[in-house]
C-alpha cells in the first residue's frame, strides 16, 4: 500500500519563518509516520504565486497535491492541517479533498490546533509557559490572532476566557481582522496600572501580520498604538510553530487521525 502524509498550511512568504514553523511541524509529524511519504500543500494562492515568482519555489495547492497523489497511485492519505482553528481555510481543505476522495481507498483529515476543550487547555499551558518570564506585575501579555468572519472566530474569545479562568489575568487575546480587536485590547489594558506590554503572534508563522500589523513602524500598528498610549512595548516575533508544545499538539492530532485510518481497515 502506498501511503502519503499531506501537511497543509496557509503558507508564508517569509522563508526563515517557514523553516522554523511549517517545516518544523512537517518534520515532527513525519517522524510519527515513517511509512508515509511526506508531501506539502498551501491554501494561499497568493503565497504560492509569490514563492514561485520570487524564489522559484514550487508549492502545490490542496487540489493539485491531491490530484498528484491520485495520479501516483497512493492508496491511503492522511492530511494534517497546520491551522489554528477550523475556519474558512479548513473548509477549503475539506472541499478540495472531497473532490478527490473517490480516488483513494482510505482518506482522513486531522484536526486543527484548537478542536476540543482539551486543546484549549493545552494551548493555554503552552503559551503561558513560553511567556512566563514576562508574567509579572506591571506587564500585560497580548496575543495577536488573525481573526475571521467565520463562526470559528469564537475560538479567540474562548481562549481568552480560559486564560482568565486559569488565573492568567495579565494575558489578553486580540485579532487583526475581527473581534476582539486591538481597540478591545487597549480598552482592557487601560483598565490596568501596567506600563509595559508584550506582543506575540497567536499564529503558526511569523509573517506579514506579525512584522507589519503587530510590530510595524506605521502609526496604526499594535506596537505604535500602544506606545502612543504610553506603554513600553516588547514584540516577540515568534510564530507558534516554533514552540515545541504546539508542534506536539499537531503530532497528536495526526496520530489520532492515523488511528482512525487503521480502524477503517
Amino acid at each position: 500500500m502506498k501511503q502519503a502524509l499531506l501537511v497543509v498550511s496557509f503558507g508564508t512568504s517569509y522563508n526563515e519563518s517557514r523553516s522554523k514553523t511549517i517545516e518544523a511541524i512537517e518534520q515532527a509529524v513525519a517522524a510519527e509516520f515513517p511509512a508515509y511519504e511526506l508531501r506539502r500543500a498551501f491554501t494561499s494562492r497568493i503565497i504560492i504565486d509569490i514563492l514561485r515568482k520570487r524564489d522559484n519555489i514550487m508549492i502545490d495547492g490542496v487540489e493539485e497535491a491531491m490530484e498528484k497523489l491520485a495520479a501516483e497511485g497512493f492508496n491511503r492519505v492522511l492530511i494534517q492541517p497546520t491551522l489554528v482553528m477550523g475556519g474558512e481555510e479548513y473548509d477549503c481543505i475539506v472541499n478540495a479533498v472531497k473532490k478527490q476522495e473517490d480516488s483513494f481507498d482510505q482518506l482522513i483529515i486531522g484536526a486543527p490546533l484548537l478542536s476540543s476543550e482539551e486543546d484549549y487547555l493545552k494551548l493555554t499551558e503552552i503559551l503561558t509557559e513560553d511567556t512566563k518570564e514576562y508574567d509579572r506585575e506591571g506587564t500585560e501579555i497580548v496575543f495577536m490572532g488573525h481573526g475571521s468572519e467565520h463562526e470559528a472566530n469564537a475560538a479567540y474569545d474562548r481562549l481568552a476566557g480560559i486564560l482568565k479562568k486559569q488565573g492568567y489575568t495579565r494575558y489578553h487575546v486580540g485579532t487583526v481582522e475581527a473581534e476582539p480587536s486591538i481597540d478591545d485590547v487597549i480598552e482592557a489594558l487601560n483598565g490596568k496600572q501596567s506600563k509595559r506590554a508584550v506582543l506575540q503572534p497567536m499564529m503558526i508563522v511569523c509573517g506579514d501580520h506579525a512584522h507589519n500589523d503587530m510590530a510595524g513602524k506605521d502609526s496604526d500598528s499594535w506596537k505604535s498604538r500602544l506606545e502612543a498610549d504610553g506603554y513600553e512595548v516588547i514584540c516577540r516575533l515568534k510564530g507558534m510553530g516554533e514552540i515545541e508544545g504546539v508542534r506536539r499538539m499537531f503530532v497528536e492530532h495526526a496520530r489520532e487521525a492515523g488511528k482512525k485510518l487503521e480502524d477503517q481497515e
